[in-house]
């Protein structure tokens, strides 16, 4: 089942996705899926290889910038320049989905593409807090 939470027109984040669910972002316009979950976290946790090939199955890039704990501002950049190379939609996904929009919003925040109050309230109206990792 898809829960893909817009940030902004061409951003969006998600819990964890499985094969079934890269024919769906396919299917929404999607042009771009980032894995930020390592390998192995969970049993039963789909593999990196297994939605790589689904990805190029239905015609989408894909990248995989794993995350472990708080995004470091080196891999907040690859996700952002992974999102810059797409030429179009993203989704980036993770266990829960948070991982992944911190690092887009630390990326963006970094890069002063946004305010923290807009930062704030993108990642609110997707369900997420990201005020942790702004402002510092």
């Amino acid at each position: 089942m898809t829960d893909f939470r817009a940030v902004t027109e061409t951003f969006s984040v998600s819990p964890q996705i499985g094969a079934e669910d890269v024919a769906a972002a396919a299917a929404q316009g999607f042009a771009l899926i980032i894995n930020n979950r390592p390998d192995g976290e969970a049993p039963g946790q789909p593999t990196g290889t297994e939605i790589a090939a689904a990805a190029a199955k239905a015609g989408l890039a894909y990248a995989h910038i794993p995350i472990v704990g708080r995004p470091t501002d080196e891999q907040a950049q690859a996700v952002r320049q992974a999102a810059d190379a797409a030429g179009g939609k993203v989704l980036a996904f993770c266990r829960s989905g948070t991982r992944s929009i911190l690092a887009w919003t630390i990326a963006e925040a970094v890069d002063g593409r946004r305010s923290d109050d807009e930062l704030a309230g993108l990642g609110a109206r997707a369900g997420y807090d990201v005020s942790g990792v702004l402002g510092a």
